[in-house]
């Protein structure tokens, strides 16, 4: 070969080379950021192309699909989609998705590494990809109580609940809500409905999940973890053991009393009074007694500081370190620093239900192919042990006597135990706006089981002040809840 032609040979064998380096450049190295990219659009089209798979609730699918005209051929609807939106989250031609459409997407649009071998099946068989299905651990009845008893109180609010055996999220409620359907779409009016969703147009911000995503002062549900905390560190070994508890009891390093609401019997009240009383007194010396680090170990214990990933991410709720005991007391009746989500707040009331055990919270019960075959199936998990058995039963003591004869009165259930604590927590500056209203319990089997925990915020703006309480308003709630799951339980 003469000298010109080798050096034409060369030059296109370095063009060929070159093509295919930029050939496997793309496909390999820059696949994922290509298809994922805003602007390529074909994905998007090849996404809505095929209806999605399903969210299970009952055996039963709470989402569905419609037809369209455009290039997107099917978008998402949902069944009472108001009342799912905290779970199934949305998922939009124009808006792209959150929650469970975003985090279980490939398997919803059947685009699944998992799915790889069927999809290569159906390409040669000639079928149409079908996307798979997530099926919930959500218990139907007890999410449909949830939801109403919000609705029905007209504010803004939040409910979880669990079967604290497990784990498994029952109820996920928040309020106001919205019906993802109207965003599902591309078209001008899913676009006003956006617009009015959004949280600078609507102060009520409707998509917020409460349950999950905002925290809230606990007020007097707290006690509950600060009585586990002096069960547990040994301050006190009952709950009927009298605590040295002054009255006033001035806040360390401060010439402040901390004050209890109204004239209740708090003066070395035992443990059990304190909670059936909700003596401040009482919990904020216990925190301060035993000061920050052993309260917020005991804090940690039951998941606050940590977010929790169910699999949608929660908000890490709070309990502060490097506090002085005045902060500390305050804290440890829920006041201060101190913030939990409603999840927080069931997972509280789960462990003591428990005997003891946090296990991990988790909404997703298994995942399913077109076939319905099962993928992947959760497993229950043990978080921790925030308390031992001896421990949680006498706290369960406590909170049964808080329903039977104290400020929990209105979450009664004839014939089944309930445990509860209400709570009533400080909003706004020198608690200047009206209150939340807390109450967080347990219901227990005839064998001595608990199937649900459930904890409740309401946030009421327009009621009266004095009529705000968490035994008046949260804890009706509370119990339409558990008398679901009961009744589901018990097959009546």
């Amino acid at each position: 070969m003469n000298k010109p032609l080798r050096r034409i040979a060369v030059f296109c064998g370095l063009l060929v080379l070159t093509l295919l380096i930029r050939d496997n450049w793309l496909q390999y190295v820059k696949a994922d950021s290509l298809k994922n990219d805003t602007n390529n659009r074909r994905v998007a089209i090849e996404r809505y192309a095929t209806p999605r798979g399903d969210i299970i609730v009952d055996g039963k699918a709470i989402t569905g699909h419609a037809t369209t005209s455009g290039d997107f051929k099917y978008k998402r609807t949902y069944k009472d989609g108001a009342m799912w939106a905290p779970v199934t989250g949305f998922v939009s031609q124009a808006y792209g998705a959150n929650q469970l459409e975003s985090i279980e997407d490939g398997i919803l649009t059947g685009n699944d590494d998992r799915l790889f071998f069927r999809n290569t099946l159906d390409m040669i068989t000639g079928k149409k990809k079908e996307g798979g299905n997530v099926v919930t651990t959500l218990d139907a009845a007890a999410q449909k109580a949830a939801y109403e008893g919000l609705e029905a109180q007209g504010g803004k609010g939040a409910v979880a609940a669990i079967e604290p055996s497990t784990g498994k999220i029952l109820a996920l409620a928040s309020y106001p809500s919205y019906d993802p359907s109207t965003i599902a779409g591309g078209s001008e009016s899913d676009e006003n409905a956006w617009k009015k969703l959004q949280k600078e147009n609507n102060p009520d911000d409707p998509m917020l999940n409460r349950a999950l995503r905002e925290v809230y002062p606990p007020g007097s549900t707290f006690k509950v973890v600060t009585a586990a905390a002096a069960l547990e560190h040994g301050k006190y070994t009952s709950a009927d053991e009298k605590t040295e508890t002054p009255l006033p009891w001035i806040m360390p390093g401060t010439t402040t009393p901390l004050r209890n609401e109204g004239n209740i019997p708090c003066e070395n009240a035992t443990l059990r009074v304190a909670l059936q009383y909700s003596c401040n007194t009482v919990f904020g010396k216990i925190g301060s007694d035993l000061g920050n680090d052993k309260m917020l170990e005991t804090a940690k214990k039951f998941g606050f500081t940590e977010e929790q990933f169910i699999p949608v991410r929660t908000t890490a709720s709070v309990f502060s370190d490097d506090m002085n005991q005045s902060q500390t007391a305050l804290s440890s009746i829920g006041q201060f620093n101190t913030a939990a989500t409603p999840l927080q707040m069931a997972m509280v009331a789960s462990a003591v239900a428990n005997n003891g055990t946090l296990m991990k919270p988790y909404m997703v019960d298994e995942l399913q192919a077109p076939s319905l075959d099962t993928i992947e199936k959760t497993e229950p998990e043990e978080l921790s042990r925030p308390l031992s058995a001896e421990n949680a039963q006498i706290l369960q003591s406590m909170m049964e006597t808080v329903v039977e004869e104290g400020t929990g009165k209105n979450a009664r259930i004839p014939g089944v135990t309930v445990g509860g604590k209400t709570g009533t927590a400080q909003h706004g500056v020198d608690n200047s706006e009206n209150p939340y209203a807390w109450f967080i319990s347990y219901a227990k089997s005839g064998d001595g089981s608990s199937p649900v925990a459930v904890a409740v915020v309401v946030e009421d703006e327009n009621a009266n002040r004095d009529d705000i309480s968490g035994g008046g308003l949260a804890a009706p709630i509370a119990k339409a809840v558990m008398e679901a799951v009961v009744k589901g339980k018990s097959g009546s």
